[in-house]
């Protein structure tokens, strides 16, 4: 039966199988060929599909301003002034240039390089895409002393292109409506993701002035960005809650065969380095071409230098890539008429004649700007050797710690409690402040599947610390050995022996601290957890309301206090209900503990994740880093939210 029914199959392939989808059709069927997913993600890349193009014309130099608006209704208007869409007659369509820009794929000014030399955006097929996935969509083009005016449903024209009024200005205006058919996780636009994204293109095109503003009723906000110093501004804003070796950032840019190069740098005094590289201003996540010649000639400019001035001697090991890049923030751009992307999210750059062009060009500039400089180069020469010597610490300290059986771990005494579980994927492991805690953690846990590792007190605060003084701590190093995944470079996260890493910690000010302390190690050294989506803080109750024998707990977080009254409200008055709070984890039996905080049926559990790499950064820098200032000022503002024990 089913032979006979795979030949009446076989047979009756033939042309009427064949679906050809017509215009948008292709679009609105598959869209996550176009736009990559139809998640939040995809959503707010509509907005930059329509971006890039006012980007575009100021690329060119003929738009200096762009607004961004979520309207009332959650619709996107993207306004520019530059030359406008062409609204004459395009040849090949027969139909208004405008309208072949927004209903047929492929169809624009970046195609053939008449009119642009080089163009942001991804695919290029950006307006005939958002109108294909939005309900509605209008254009309005100021040009030639005329506003004309086009609307369109779903991709499909509603009326022919028509003049609507007279006007001095130039520019286009493009307002959508995502289409919730297509978008159905979400149609609500981020603001502060849009923002981000809005900052960092004015910072990649200098003097270009955009706004975003939020209309939305009860979020009503605007936000304006322009920078005259562009990717030096940048530089500056990355490392303004750092301590800078020197001021201004160093700067950098030429020309050669069409492909322009823009390096800003500066020195910081921490160890983390920071570069952010970008081809017609995408961010290119994954490097490429741009990135590898950028450090292979600052490895080799550093170094030449040293020789020359005799800071490193003929025969001394050659500083490394690694050493001369501790602590430096660096923004590469470039941009390319014809960018060729790779890798898995289609964010690396693979152009091969780039690499030579941007490592001869800051090569020189770099070398210049040493030998004119002697008092900088010096800093960033001395930074470097400094680098050296850890690094070569680390590098013994890390030999050592590979030295010990992994077993001897579980043998530390208030060390690792194990799971009998080898089946990573179901494993959990908590990390539990506290002797008191652990004990009341091991005794309440599922032994099948949950590990409890304690710690004590406050681990080592890795943003200010080297790598051979992290391998020295015994705290840090249990934890490294017990995930099994490494640390920092040497980090495979195919290895680890967990897929859940609990952070559980009181309900405190000093369990919060811990808190940050193990996020910022997590982030800097095991990043992968967090990327993957493996890590979690736990979150105990802060209060238990007992009545008889029934008891009610209390999260923590900003609306306890309101929550506990509304439970003591709902509460009858006879026997009197008994308040507890629990000022930490120790507190409660294993009984409680596992009812509240660690038994997969009840307990409540905060993913952690990197929606902004970037702010994560710099809220990292600025709580863990160096710089009193800024963490002083964050105190002040938000020590309101603080539930203090007196």
């Amino acid at each position: 039966m089913e032979n006979k029914e795979l030949e009446n199959n076989a047979q009756n392939y033939d042309a009427s199988q064949i679906q050809v989808l017509e215009g948008l059709e292709a679009v609105r069927k598959r869209p996550g060929m176009y736009i990559g997913s139809t998640s939040e993600q995809g959503l707010h890349h509509l907005v930059w599909e329509i971006v890039d193009n006012s980007i575009d014309e100021a690329l060119a130099g003929f738009a200096t301003k762009i607004d961004v608006i979520i309207e009332e209704d959650n619709s996107i208007t993207v306004i520019d002034n530059g030359r406008g869409i062409p609204v004459d007659i395009q040849e090949k369509t027969g139909r208004p240039a405008v309208e072949t820009v927004f209903t047929v794929l492929h169809a624009g000014g970046k195609f053939g390089g008449g009119s642009y030399k080089v163009s942001g955006g991804l695919h290029g097929v950006g307006s005939s895409v958002v109108n294909a996935l939005s309900t509605s969509l209008d254009v309005k083009v100021y040009k030639n002393g005329h506003i004309y005016f086009q609307e369109y449903k779903r991709g499909q024209v509603v009326d022919d292109l028509k003049i609507i009024g007279d006007t001095d200005r130039r520019g286009t205006e493009v307002h959508f409506v995502p289409d919730p058919t297509i978008f159905k996780e979400t149609t609500v636009f981020n603001f502060d993701t849009l923002a981000t994204r809005v900052r960092e293109l004015a910072f990649l095109n200098r003097g270009l002035k955009i706004t975003i503003e939020d209309k939305r009723k009860g979020q009503e906000q605007q936000r304006e960005y322009h920078y005259e110093g562009g990717i030096c501004s940048y530089v500056e804003f990355l490392n303004d809650e750092k301590e800078v070796l020197f001021e201004p950032p160093i700067y950098c840019e030429g020309e050669q065969n069409n492909i322009t190069i823009e390096v800003a740098m500066q020195y910081t005094s921490g160890y983390q380095s920071k570069i952010l590289s970008f081809a017609n201003n995408i961010h290119t996540y994954e490097g490429g071409m741009h990135e590898s010649g950028f450090k292979s000639a600052l490895t080799r400019v550093i170094n030449n230098y040293a020789r020359r001035q005799k800071m490193i001697k003929e025969n001394d090991d050659k500083l490394m890539g690694e050493d001369v890049r501790e602590g430096l923030t660096a923004v590469i751009s470039i941009k390319h008429p014809e960018p060729q992307f790779e890798g898995q999210t289609k964010t690396k750059l693979g152009n091969s004649e780039v690499r030579s062009v941007t490592d001869r060009l800051f090569a020189e500039a770099f070398d210049k700007f040493l030998m004119e400089n002697p008092n900088v180069a010096k800093k960033v020469v001395e930074k470097a050797l400094l680098a050296t010597k850890a690094r070569l610490a680390a590098k013994r300290a890390r030999e050592a710690t590979r030295k010990k059986n992994e077993l001897e771990i579980s043998n530390l005494p208030g060390k690792l409690a194990d799971c009998s579980s080898r089946e990573a994927e179901k494993c959990e492991l908590f990390i539990v402040e506290g002797d008191s805690a652990g004990g009341s953690a091991k005794q309440g846990r599922d032994r099948n599947y949950q590990a409890i590792l304690p710690i004590r007190g406050k681990i080592l605060n890795v943003e200010k610390a080297t790598l051979d003084k992290i391998l020295a701590n015994e705290e840090i190093r249990s934890l490294f050995t017990a995930m099994g995944t490494g640390f920092g470079k040497d980090f495979d996260v195919e290895k680890a022996r967990y897929h859940k890493l609990v952070i559980m910690t009181d309900a405190d000010v000093d369990g919060a601290h811990i808190r940050i302390l193990l996020l910022t190690l997590f982030y800097r050294y095991m990043r992968p957890l967090v990327e993957k989506g493996y890590v979690y803080i736990a979150q105990p109750p802060l209060y238990g309301v007992k009545q008889g024998k029934n008891i009610t707990y209390v999260p923590s977080g900003k609306d306890a206090e309101d929550q506990l009254q509304q439970v003591l409200q709902s509460l009858p008055k006879t026997p009197k209900p008994i308040v507890q709070r629990y000022k930490g984890l120790g507190e409660m039996d294993e009984d409680q503990l596992w009812e509240t905080t660690m038994d997969p049926e009840h307990r409540a559990m905060a993913r952690v994740t990197i929606d902004d790499a970037e702010e994560a950064n710099r809220i990292f820098e600025m709580l863990m880093g160096d710089q009193v200032e800024p963490r002083r000022q964050f105190i002040e503002e938000n020590a309101h939210y603080a539930t203090i024990d007196i």
